[in-house]
């Protein structure tokens, strides 16, 4: 996550949802990588 205010968080009744404790705007970010035989491969690079 990255967070614009602090970086505590907390995570909401149905144990999915992540919100910042100071209630500042948050962004999630991932990438899927596929480990291969001569290394790993970034699959979601734009």
């Amino acid at each position: 996550m990255v967070n614009v205010g602090g970086p505590a968080t907390r995570t909401l009744g149905d144990k999915w949802t992540v919100v910042t404790l100071d209630g500042t705007r948050s962004a999630h970010v991932e990438h899927t990588v596929a480990v291969m035989d001569d290394g790993p491969r970034v699959l979601t690079r734009l």
